[in-house]
């Protein structure tokens, strides 16, 4: 078995799923709102586990659940949840979101993705990694129409997109009724364009808390915000 990731608090082995560990998860797993302490958590295509250990880690949430379409990625997800030491909360399904939602009745107190997205298509010779890359695996039409029906009436949606993509996410989420509360953007370095944004979003129109954030001012130079976000996951921060 290959190495794994290690974490403060827990470790991701991840040589069988397509979409390695990266700077996107963790940032999403850090900055999720957890102020109303939600009782249910979801987490939409939990590839590695890592968004949803984090969640873990930050909140006393009941129950954890997980859904993963690659078989080898739910796999996984499951042995590094049951590695964990929040097992007992902690469950991954093997399913499409098209199937959970028509399996589920239960509402979601908050909702998590960190969704498949590669508008440019552009295969790299791995299938799984392409489907987990490209967004036609889970468009973000599909992923918000499950969003809303999965999540509770004061429920809180979290995600992270390209940046590009924002302004089409945010008018997609407006027409089923889900707006943003607190909105992130992420550049690299001082010097380089927006490339993500981190979404909260709910049920109704809501003023919006919009925040930027810089990850490094040089190489390996992390900004203390970056530091103060994720300073209780990694090992070096």
């Amino acid at each position: 078995m290959s190495k794994p990731f290690l974490f403060k608090q827990f470790q991701i082995h991840q040589d069988r799923c397509a979409m390695k560990i990266g700077t996107d998860g963790v940032l999403l797993g850090a900055w999720i709102s957890l102020e109303h302490q939600p009782p249910s958590i979801l987490d939409i295509g939990a590839g590695t586990g890592v968004v949803a250990l984090m969640l873990a880690q930050r909140s006393d949430a009941e129950t954890i659940d997980g859904i993963e379409i690659d078989e080898d990625a739910y796999e996984q997800c499951v042995e590094n949840f049951e590695a964990s030491d929040w097992a007992d909360r902690l469950f991954c399904y093997h399913a499409s979101l098209d199937e959970f939602v028509a399996e589920i009745d239960d509402k979601y107190d908050l909702i998590v993705s960190n969704p498949p997205f590669y508008a440019e298509i552009v295969p790299s010779g791995n299938e799984s990694r392409d489907i987990a890359r490209q967004s036609q695996s889970l468009p973000f039409e599909d992923l918000l129409s499950g969003v809303a029906k999965l999540l509770a009436k004061n429920g809180t949606f979290s995600t992270i997109i390209p940046f590009k993509e924002e302004e089409r996410f945010l008018d997609l989420a407006a027409a089923i009724n889900l707006y943003p509360k607190r909105l992130m953007r992420i550049k690299g370095n001082p010097n380089s364009e927006i490339k993500r944004s981190l979404l909260e979003l709910n049920i109704g129109k809501t003023s919006v808390e919009i925040e930027n954030l810089t990850i490094e001012l040089a190489r390996h130079q992390y900004t203390k915000e970056y530091i103060g976000l994720t300073k209780d996951f990694y090992l070096k921060m």
